[in-house]
C-alpha cells in the first residue's frame, strides 16, 4: 500500500476529479429527468394516473429483466467504455422525445418504450461504475471516493426535482428533457478526458451466462458480511419503498399538510444524504470503514421511529429528522458495503457481485410499496407506519451475529484473503 495515498485525500487525484464531473452531469440530469418525463406524459399527452405509474415502474423495471446478465457482460468489457456507450445511448433515447414532440408524433407508448431503454442503459451503466472506481484509485482511497460519489448523488437528488420544475417553468417540459439529455452527453465527454488505461478485463474462460450468473449470486452467499449486508440492505429497502410509497399520503392526508409543506419536508432526505457523503470520509478516517458503518447502522436506525409521531404542530420536525437521519446513515452504509465489495472481490467477479447485490436490494422495491399500500389499507396509514419503521430497524440484527462488529477496516480483510 503507497503511503502517500493514505495521507492525500482522492480529489488529488486528476482522473478521479474526471470521473466525478461525469458523475455530476450524469446525476443532476437524471434526478431533473424525474421531474421532466411524467411532466411530459401529463402536460403534452394528458396522461393520467395509470400511465403515470406505468411510466414511473417502466424506468426501474430493467434492475430485474437485465439486472444479473449485466453483471457477466460488464466482466467481460471495458467498464469506462460501458459507461460511454450507456450514457450516450440514454442522450439519444431522451433527446428523441422533444424531437418527436416537435415533430407531433409523440405517444405514451413512444415515451413507454424510452423509459424502459434508458433503465436498461442506467443498468449497464451503474454496474460499471462501481466496478471501475477500484481501477481509477488505490484502495486506501476506495471510501473516500465512494463518499465524494455520494455527495454528488445526494446533492442532485436534493437539486435536480427544484431545477428540473423551474427548467419546466421556463423551457415547457419537453426542451427540459432534452437538458436532461444534454447531461448524458456531457458525462461521455468527461469519461473522454480520463488518461487512465481503459484495462480490458483479464483473459478467462467465457461461462455461459446462467453459470456466470451463478458465480456471482454464489460469491455474495459464500461471503458471510457480504451476505449479511446484502440482507439487511434488502429489508431496509422493502420498507423504504413502503414508506415512499405512503408518505404523500400520510403527510397530506392524514397529517393534512398544505402541497408547498409536503414537498419541503419530502426533500429533507436529500440533507441527509448530503452530510452523510460530505462527513463518510472523515468518519473512515477517525473510525474505520468498517467501524464507520456500524456507527451508521446503530445510530441511524431508531430514528425511524419518529416518523409516525409526525402531526401538523411542531412535530412536524419529526418527519425532517427522520428522513434527514435515515439517509445519513443509508449512505454511510452504502459507502460502507460498496467500499467492501470492491475490496474483497476479485476483480475478474466484481461486475457480476454487483450486480447480484444491487439486484436483489433495488428488485424487491416495487414488492415493498405494494405490501405498505396493502397494509396501510388494513390497519390505517400512521399505524402501518409503525409497523414498516420497526421492520426497518430489526432489518439490521444481522449485522450483530456478522464480523463487522469485530472489525476496524476493511482493507484488513483483503490482506488475509
Amino acid at each position: 500500500m503507497d503511503p502517500y495515498a493514505m495521507t492525500t485525500g482522492v480529489l488529488r487525484n486528476p482522473d478521479f476529479l474526471r470521473f466525478l464531473g461525469s458523475h455530476v452531469a450524469s446525476e443532476l440530469g437524471a434526478n431533473i429527468s424525474r421531474v421532466a418525463l411524467p411532466l411530459v406524459a401529463v402536460l403534452t399527452l394528458h396522461a393520467g394516473p395509470v400511465e403515470v405509474g406505468v411510466l414511473s415502474a417502466l424506468q426501474t423495471t430493467a434492475f430485474l429483466l437485465i439486472g444479473l446478465p449485466a453483471g457477466v457482460w460488464v466482466d467481460r468489457m471495458r467498464r469506462r467504455r460501458v459507461m460511454q456507450l450507456s450514457d450516450l445511448a440514454r442522450f439519444l433515447l431522451l433527446a428523441s422525445i422533444p424531437l418527436a414532440a416537435e415533430l407531433g408524433v409523440l405517444s405514451i407508448g413512444m415515451m413507454f418504450a424510452v423509459a424502459l431503454l434508458a433503465g436498461v442503459a442506467q443498468v449497464f451503466n451503474d454496474v460499471a461504475d462501481q466496478t471501475y472506481l477500484p481501477e481509477l484509485v488505490g484502495t486506501a482511497q476506495l471510501s473516500d471516493g465512494n463518499s465524494k460519489l455520494e455527495v454528488v448523488r445526494s446533492g442532485a437528488f436534493l437539486a435536480g426535482p427544484g431545477v428540473g420544475g423551474a427548467l419546466v417553468q421556463l423551457l415547457g417540459a419537453p426542451r427540459t428533457l432534452f437538458a436532461t439529455a444534454l447531461g448524458a452527453l456531457a458525462s461521455v465527454l468527461f469519461l473522454s478526458t480520463v488518461k487512465a488505461p481503459d484495462k480490458l478485463p483479464a483473459l478467462t474462460e467465457r461461462a455461459p451466462l446462467l453459470r456466470g450468473i451463478g458465480e456471482g449470486l454464489a460469491y455474495v452467499w459464500r461471503d458471510r458480511l457480504l451476505r449479511m449486508f446484502v440482507s439487511a440492505t434488502a429489508v431496509t429497502n422493502l420498507c423504504t419503498s413502503a414508506v415512499l410509497g405512503l408518505s404523500v399520503l400520510f403527510l397530506s392526508k392524514v397529517v393534512e399538510l398544505p402541497p408547498s409543506a409536503v414537498g419541503l419536508l419530502l426533500m429533507s432526505g436529500g440533507i441527509g444524504g448530503l452530510i452523510g457523503g460530505l462527513t463518510g470520509s472523515w468518519l473512515s478516517r477517525r473510525f474505520g470503514t468498517a467501524r464507520m458503518t456500524w456507527l451508521a447502522v446503530t445510530v441511524g436506525a431508531p430514528f425511524g421511529l419518529l416518523l409516525p409521531m409526525t402531526q401538523a404542530d411542531w412535530r412536524v420536525v419529526c418527519f425532517a429528522i427522520t428522513s434527514i437521519g435515515l439517509t445519513w446513515s443509508a449512505t454511510l452504509m452504502n459507502v460502507g458495503q460498496i467500499t467492501y465489495r470492491q475490496t474483497v472481490t476479485p476483480e475478474h467477479l466484481l461486475g457480476r457481485v454487483n450486480a447480484s447485490a444491487r439486484f436483489v436490494t433495488w428488485g424487491i422495491m416495487p414488492l415493498g410499496a405494494l405490501l405498505g399500500g396493502l397494509l396501510a389499507q388494513q390497519i390505517g396509514v400512521r399505524e402501518a407506519l409503525w409497523v414498516i419503521m420497526t421492520a426497518r430497524l430489526l432489518a439490521f440484527l444481522p449485522l450483530l451475529f456478522s464480523p463487522l462488529p469485530r472489525m476496524r477496516d476493511f482493507t484488513k480483510v483483503q490482506a488475509r484473503s
